[in-house]
């Protein structure tokens, strides 16, 4: 089995010069968590849901109190992260509008060649620390496809039933 015979060729892309806000809201209706970014046909970088809410939780607005007696020597510190208020996520989404999904999305893209097998698509959807949940497949740069970790499983699960009935 080959990444061709599992990849869906008909992928929902975004441009990197699409609107954050725009991507928000595509991404809202959609059933997946990202979206591949092409520039004509050609794979430049992918855009997730963790890209995006990194852009409406930001470090510099989490409140650290330190509870215990001065000196805080032996104390525990509790972090409040106060960013997803209305009002911030309100301003964030002010704050973030007209900016570009090029200055959001990741581009350094782990992808497959059509003709890599099971195992190589296997493999770095099951990588810990890549942590990948959608795998563009790709010609020459371009985009020719996208595999979804349920692709793999329902695959593995129809390779399976067929080799039932041939028993």
């Amino acid at each position: 089995m080959r990444a061709r015979d599992i990849m869906t060729a008909d992928v929902e892309t975004v441009a990197p010069d699409d609107d954050v806000s725009e991507v928000l809201t595509k991404l809202a209706h959609a059933d997946f968590n990202g979206f591949p970014v092409v520039d004509g046909e050609q794979l430049v970088g992918i855009v997730t849901q963790g890209d995006l809410v990194g852009l409406f939780q930001s470090r510099d607005r989490t409140l650290w109190i330190p509870i215990g007696f001065p000196p805080f020597l032996e104390s525990l510190t509790y972090g409040i992260d106060l960013s997803w208020d209305q009002l911030d996520v309100g301003i964030d989404m002010v704050k973030n509008s007209g900016k570009p999904i090029s200055e959001v999305m990741t581009t350094d893209v782990v992808t497959v060649g059509p003709d890599d097998d099971l195992d190589t698509v296997l493999a770095l959807l099951a990588d810990e620390e890549r942590d990948i949940n959608r795998l563009p497949v790709v010609t020459d740069g371009e985009l020719v496809g996208i595999i979804a970790r349920q692709d793999v499983l329902r695959a593995l699960k129809e390779e399976r039933a067929a080799g039932r009935t041939d028993v």
